[in-house]
Order: structure tokens, then C-alpha cells, then sequence
């Protein structure tokens, strides 16, 4: 249970920030760093980065919330329900990376951004991050909680202790 309160706390830390957040990402960005990339205003990644939630394999549910935020909705449903990735180059094209750097220039890269928010009037970027949570179409906070009921519900039936012991035993042979 603690493990479900503190993705919601740290997703709706990103989403509720009184500032843009911006998320620089290389490798593999998984589960709850889609949950929070997916959260996140401004996203910048590198060649290497790839984007999944692995969760219908591990017996859980949770992110789709967040991968909504970052593919179509025919796309989400084929990744979260096959755990496949995505590229940081596929995101580019939907337009939810902003952009994609070799890894050694990600941090510049998303530190340009930064600074180019941060040199704006702080109290007009301050009311644009909350105007555009406020007009987001999705309640980002409750379907979030939707989907780990379904992980509760999963957890009672056994299931996700049947996936990670399969996962185990993949992994152990």
C-alpha cells in the first residue's frame, strides 16, 4: 500500500508544482517514470530513451493515466496492454517530447528549456501552469486512482503475486 501512495503523492507532486516541470530522460523510462514524465509540462530525451509500462506483465495495473498523456489513445491500449516501448523519437512525432539529444547533451538540453521558462514574468508562468491544469481534460488525480483500485483488487485475487513468480522463475531459468 505504501508503494501506491507514494507514486500518487510523487506523480501529483510533478503534475501540482506551481512551476513547469521539466523532465530530461535517457534509457529506460518505465512504470512510474512514465507516471511521472507523463506528468511532467516539458519533456526532453535522449536517442536511448524508451517509454513503457510493464505492468499488465508484472499483475498490476498503473501509469496508463500518464502514457495517455504522451501517445494516441489507440497506441496507449496496444502498449499497455502488450508492456511494449516506445522511443524517445516515436514521442517526438506525437509531440509530446519536445526533443530528443544525444545522451551526453540531454542535460543542457532540458536546462535550455528550463531557463528559457525561468526567464519569463514568474507570476504569469505561475497562472499558465495553473490555467492549463485547470482546462487539462483529464483528472489526472482520479483516474490515476482509479487504476490502482484495480491494482488492489488484483493484488486480493493473487494475480500479481502469479506474475511476479513467473517473472521469477523467467528469470531464474
Amino acid at each position: 500500500m505504501g508503494a501506491n501512495r507514494g507514486c500518487y503523492a510523487a506523480f501529483g507532486a510533478v503534475y501540482d508544482c506551481a512551476v513547469p516541470v521539466v523532465a530530461a530522460v535517457h534509457g529506460h523510462c518505465l512504470g512510474g517514470g512514465v507516471g511521472l514524465v507523463g506528468n511532467a509540462d516539458v519533456v526532453v530525451a535522449s536517442d536511448d530513451a524508451t517509454f513503457g509500462v510493464p505492468e499488465v506483465e508484472r499483475g498490476a495495473l498503473g501509469a496508463a493515466t500518464h502514457l495517455a498523456r504522451l501517445v494516441p489513445p489507440h497506441l496507449m491500449r496496444t502498449l499497455y496492454f502488450t508492456a511494449r516501448r516506445v522511443t524517445a523519437a516515436q514521442l517526438h512525432g506525437f509531440g509530446s517530447v519536445y526533443d530528443v539529444v544525444p545522451q551526453s547533451e540531454l542535460d543542457d538540453a532540458a536546462l535550455d528549456v528550463a531557463r528559457s521558462i525561468a526567464a519569463k514574468d514568474s507570476r504569469v508562468i505561475r497562472a499558465a501552469k495553473e490555467a492549463l491544469n485547470g482546462i487539462d481534460p483529464q483528472d489526472v488525480h482520479r483516474s490515476y486512482r482509479f487504476e490502482q483500485g484495480f491494482t488492489f483488487e488484483l493484488n486480493l485475487l493473487g494475480a500479481a503475486d502469479d506474475a511476479r513468480q513467473a517473472f521469477l522463475d523467467e528469470k531464474g531459468s
